[in-house]
């Protein structure tokens, strides 16, 4: 089963100096058609302004993968961890008992990046970061797992989460086709492009939930950048 979330229908925030839109609810008065899947909570796609960013806040028992799409993300926390995190470069934090921090847009265009939430298998542990390039010739015409909570997924960034974060690149013309894991449920956003998955047409930006379904056949309308969550 797909359903489409199009770009139009998802909820909103503008505070000026971020804009975002959430591709999952976020709040009670959220769309009520756009729930959890799985372990994958939230997925926002934001636009920080030049100089600005979200101040030093903390969070706790959660996965946070960030994927950076444009412009340099800047991070300072708690553990003492800082890091500039450029388009490409992926970034995960394991809030664990407790970590606070501040991202901020350190560069001199709009920082535009995916956030995603993944419900943690279990409470508590020491909170962690990390950060890594993922060149994108590597992904050219595959999907290159980028985060994953697995065994075996070597050269992914390590989550605490039953899911993985994975991202492709594609040419026009080309296709792939995705075998979901045991519970057959993803969540895949087109970063750029316009693809078809199994006959659904997929404009940019839009996300399509996959559930009840062993795989899926992805084709690239024309050049496109996706990034998808397995969700089990």
């Amino acid at each position: 089963m797909l359903t489409h979330r199009r770009w139009e229908s998802l909820d909103r925030a503008d505070l000026g100096w971020l804009r975002a839109k959430h591709h999952f609810a976020v709040s009670a008065d959220g769309n009520p058609a756009h729930g959890a899947l799985g372990p994958l909570i939230v997925w926002n796609d934001d636009e920080i302004a030049v100089g600005s960013g979200f101040p030093m806040h903390g969070h706790r028992d959660m996965e946070i993968v960030t994927y950076v799409r444009q412009g340099l993300l800047g991070h300072r926390d708690t553990l003492g961890s800082e890091g500039a995190i450029r388009a490409g470069d992926v970034q995960v934090m394991s809030a664990g008992t407790g970590i606070r921090h501040a991202e901020f847009n350190r560069g001199d265009a709009p920082l535009k990046l995916f956030q995603i939430w993944l419900l943690p298998r279990e409470a508590g542990g020491e909170p962690a970061w990390g950060t890594r390039p993922f060149p994108k010739r590597d992904r050219s015409g595959r999907f290159v797992v980028l985060a994953s909570g697995f065994d075996g997924d070597e050269g992914a960034l390590p989550v605490r989460a039953d899911a993985r974060v994975l991202g492709a690149l594609l040419k026009a013309g080309e296709s792939v086709r995705y075998a979901f894991g045991s519970a057959h449920r993803a969540y895949l956003v087109v970063a750029s492009g316009r693809i078809e998955v199994d006959g659904e047409l997929v404009g940019p930006l839009d996300g399509v939930a996959i559930t009840h379904v062993a795989a899926a056949q992805i084709s690239a309308l024309e050049d496109s950048e996706l990034v998808m969550v397995d969700a089990g």
